[in-house]
């Protein structure tokens, strides 16, 4: 019926057009990929944020001596103005320094004998489960993301643009044994 150089456009055409929206899809993918990337981190830097904050606020409220007091500042203050560079670092001192307040003889007991104090552990509790949560989750759509880039296609084709690897974020961010 028709001849055999129309069927053979035709195959290719189809096959160009089957190509191309299989591309589109690797590359919409991606991008979504990154998207979730991006959102992972900004609800991991909102969990370090109120993290810091509330070990900011336990430091203040008088509950706990100076030095533990001023100590418990200063890791929580270089937490919250570290630089991208030293930010794993900063917060994994804040991590350090929050166990070792807690892990003091009768620090519980202490608190929960104060009028807010009860208050404040359940939300610094709060705050560091989340970290964990908020890592967790911003880890694992790094990993999707990387094994996404990994493949052929995405190589060879510079489907990614210029969007830079996204990097894992890797703290010391075990929550105090309450």
């Amino acid at each position: 019926m028709f001849p055999g150089w129309i069927i053979d456009i035709l195959f290719w055409v189809a096959l160009l057009f089957l190509v191309g929206v299989y591309v589109s899809w690797r590359a919409t993918r991606l991008d979504r990929l990154h998207v979730r990337v991006e959102t992972a981190r900004a609800a991991l830097d909102a969990a370090l944020v109120r993290r810091a904050a509330v070990a900011l606020e336990l430091a203040a409220s008088r509950l706990l001596d100076p030095a533990t007091s001023l100590v418990l500042a200063t890791a929580a203050h270089e937490a919250r103005t570290a630089d991208a560079d030293g930010r794993e670092f900063a917060e994994s001192d804040l991590s350090r320094a929050l166990r070792a307040v807690v892990d003091q003889p009768e620090f519980a007991a202490t608190l929960e004998d104060r009028g807010d104090g009860k208050a404040v552990l359940d939300e610094l509790a709060a705050a560091a489960a989340k970290v964990v949560y908020a890592r967790n989750f911003y880890n694992d759509a790094v990993a999707a993301a990387r094994i996404a880039r990994s493949k052929l296609l995405i190589r060879v084709l510079p489907l990614a643009g210029k969007a830079p690897l996204p990097d894992f974020f890797e703290i010391d961010d075990d929550p105090p044994k309450w």
